[in-house]
């Protein structure tokens, strides 16, 4: 008996690590993201990646899980001392998604620009 309280206890710990989206930090809030490349006042940083973990996330839709994605992207830009991403693009959806929950990923340049 204890140790199926135990099981189930680690299990249910597991699964609630296991189940969070990315949230937006003070600093990722400061990042912007744009559809123009940043003129020559601006310092290109080098590119990042933000991810969504899809397997059992608690994002409702493709819509929550990319936007989860874009939180990470733009809280890595921050720490990266970005303020600005350019030429976002993400992983679309697949045949292969409809039955197994993929990761979502998208990605951009980061560039620190004066405000």
């Amino acid at each position: 008996m204890r140790v199926k309280l135990c099981l189930s206890l680690a299990a249910a710990l597991l699964l609630a690590g296991c189940s969070s989206t990315n949230t937006l930090s003070g600093a990722g809030q400061q990042v912007r993201i744009v559809d123009e490349q940043p003129g020559a006042t601006c310092q290109l940083l080098g590119s990042a990646e933000g991810s969504q973990s899809n397997w059992l996330s608690g994002a409702s839709s493709e819509y929550d899980s990319v936007a989860s994605a874009t939180n990470d992207l733009r809280n890595k830009a921050a720490a990266m001392g970005g303020n600005v991403i350019y030429g976002i693009s993400g992983q679309g959806q697949s045949f292969l998604s409809e039955f197994v929950p993929l990761d979502s990923k998208v990605s951009g340049q980061v560039y620190r620009c004066p405000n």
